[in-house]
């Protein structure tokens, strides 16, 4: 039995060409994205357009004020200390949730991260690392841990654009995260939960 696949739209489409662009860091935190100039350079309608914008904008990637463009978000550092602060409590609740058991959405992950070629976009090596840690906190099994983990996606991942300048070699990220799948899976808890501390314990980059 074939499975029909549903057709991308232009909105889609554009929004999906945009996300990459803000998440490779080729779009800087604070670009503005005007509306006629995306129009011409994608070849679509400026409903299009618009309608691509608000995807994004409700994803947390850009921002809108009234009577103005778009722009890429700024999450400044101390933004990210404090979401830091926030997620650190929440994935020591993962630690322990997850203790002594492999995670195989998130070994996955890891082995997609770790097959793209060297110059992959990094938006792709963000949307992995995402796919690992959201597939630890889909495995404990908490709806309301996913729903308060999900606020937090997007400065995660306008963070994560960051770690490219931390990250030059990919080799070391993938390292990094298979030492912490592999911690967490050998247990007990409170190892577990010293994998997950240090592994948060990082910097940003340059400000």
């Amino acid at each position: 039995m074939t499975i029909p696949l549903r057709p991308v739209s232009a909105v889609e489409a554009l929004a999906d060409a945009l996300r990459r662009r803000v998440l490779s860091g080729e779009l800087a935190p604070g670009t503005p994205l005007p509306e006629q100039e995306l129009s011409a350079a994608y070849g679509v309608a400026r409903p299009t357009v618009r309608e691509a914008l608000a995807v994004l904008v409700h994803e947390g990637l850009l921002r809108r004020e009234r009577h103005r463009s778009a722009q890429v978000a700024e999450v400044t550092l101390d933004d990210l200390d404090d979401l830091m602060f926030v997620r650190r409590p929440l994935e020591d609740l993962v630690a322990v949730a997850l203790a002594g058991r492999r995670v195989a959405g998130a070994d996955a992950a890891l082995d997609r991260m770790a097959a793209l070629p060297a110059d992959a976009p990094w938006s792709d090596v963000v949307a992995e690392h995402m796919a690992l840690h959201q597939a630890m906190v889909v495995e404990v099994g908490s709806p309301r841990l996913e729903r308060l983990y999900g606020v937090l996606a997007a400065e995660t991942r306008l963070g994560l654009v960051r770690l490219r300048t931390v990250y030059t070699d990919r080799d070391v990220l993938v390292a990094e995260h298979r030492e912490l799948l592999d911690a967490v899976a050998r247990g007990p808890a409170d190892a577990a939960r010293r994998a997950v501390a240090a592994h948060l314990d990082h910097g940003w980059g340059e400000g």
